[in-house]
Parts: C-alpha cells; sequence; structure tokens
C-alpha cells in the first residue's frame, strides 16, 4: 500500500472556518454568496454573531438540512436558509439602511480580483450575464471590516491577488483581509501594505509568491 498524501491547502469549508476566527461576540454580519456562506456553519461555539442579508433578515441560523428547507426563507443569494428564535425581518430599503449607516461590523465576500491597494472586483466579468450588483458596493463602501475569501488563483491558474484590477470595480482600497486556499494576508489600515500572516497547511511561502503577482510584505 502506497503512502498517504497529506492534503495540501484549505478546502472551501476550512477557508470559511478561518475566517469565522475573525468573529467576535455581539457582531453583526453580513455574508456574501459562494464560499462566506459556510461561514454561518463555523461560528465558534458560544459565541453570539448575527447574520444579517440585504433582502431583510437579521438573525440567520446554520443552513438547512434537505428535510428542513422552508422555500420560502431565503438569503441574498437565493440559498434557503433557517431562521432563528430571535430572527426578524424587514424590507430591503430598512437592510440598506444598516448596511450603509456603519452598523454592520464584518463583512465576508468573495472575489475575481483583489488588487495589492485593496481594491476588490467581485460583481461582473464583462461579456458575460450577471444578476446584477446585489448589495455588493453598498457593503464595502457601509461595513466596518471587509474580509475577501477566494481561491488564490482562477482556474486557468492565473493569480487572483495582483498589482491592479483588470475587472470592473466594487470598491477601491477597502479590503482589510484575504483568506485563500493558500494563505492569509492582512493589513492594519488602508495606508499599510497586505503582510503575508498565516499559510495554509502543507504550503510554503516561495509557493504563495510563485502564485502571487500583487507586491505584499512577508
Amino acid at each position: 500500500m502506497g503512502t498517504a498524501v497529506e492534503a495540501k491547502g484549505w478546502d472551501r469549508n476550512q477557508m470559511a472556518a478561518r475566517a469565522a476566527k475573525e468573529l467576535k461576540d455581539g457582531y453583526y454580519v453580513n455574508l456574501g454568496i459562494g464560499i462566506p456562506t459556510l461561514v454561518a456553519n463555523n461560528i465558534p461555539a458560544g459565541m453570539e454573531v448575527t447574520l444579517q442579508s440585504e433582502n431583510g433578515m437579521l438573525g440567520i441560523g446554520p443552513f438547512p438540512y434537505p428535510d428542513e428547507v422552508d422555500p420560502d426563507l431565503i438569503n441574498a443569494g437565493k440559498q434557503t436558509i433557517s431562521e432563528l428564535a430571535s430572527s426578524s425581518y424587514f424590507s430591503s430599503s430598512d437592510s440598506f439602511a444598516m448596511i450603509r449607516g456603519g452598523h454592520i461590523d464584518l463583512t465576508v465576500l468573495g472575489a475575481m480580483e483583489v488588487s495589492e491597494k485593496g481594491d476588490i472586483a467581485n460583481w461582473m466579468i464583462p461579456g458575460k450575464m450577471i444578476k446584477g450588483m446585489g448589495g455588493a458596493m453598498d457593503l464595502v463602501a457601509g461595513v466596518k471590516k471587509i474580509i475577501v475569501v477566494m481561491e488564490h488563483n482562477s482556474k486557468a491558474g492565473d493569480p487572483k491577488f495582483i498589482p491592479e484590477c483588470t475587472l470592473p470595480l466594487t470598491g477601491k482600497n477597502v479590503v482589510d483581509m484575504i483568506i485563500t486556499d493558500l494563505a492569509v494576508f492582512q493589513r492594519p489600515d488602508h495606508q499599510s501594505p497586505f503582510k503575508l500572516i498565516e499559510l495554509a497547511p502543507g504550503v510554503t511561502a516561495e509557493e504563495v509568491r510563485a502564485k502571487t503577482t500583487a507586491n505584499y510584505v512577508e
């Protein structure tokens, strides 16, 4: 029998679990579509975090099992969700007022590109059909801390953490932390460069450098 090969890097759920480590007791949090939705199932035990959705829900529970699905209960990404005893519902305009008014502590978003200056592109690829902007532009402008969770490279192998975004921007100089399947980058403020602060299991700093075109501090 051959020797088992240890998994290298983080999978999607492990990336979400790493993002969940940034949550704090009492936080109001908005989760984007894709990998960020998995953060809901990785909130540390005993921690009180209130999840908010742009379509008008405050207090989102974990993703339901198939036999628990209520088709009328969905998040902004049209995924079925569960409610809590403390959940509340309101209009989308009230939901966006919470976001624009600075009442959300943290948002976790996916992205197609992030620049070394903290710019983010996550809402469209020119020429491809899109459903719309959604709440991303409001979130990056109104939320106190922005975390991006994304694959380090595209399916074609191209870096996604790059010197300048090539796709239409969602926001300029807004990203505080980047979590990929290979590493974690963070910056203390929007005037500082990103710093490599953590490597995923089995990943080396040299590998991260080889797969990244953005400038960052090691």
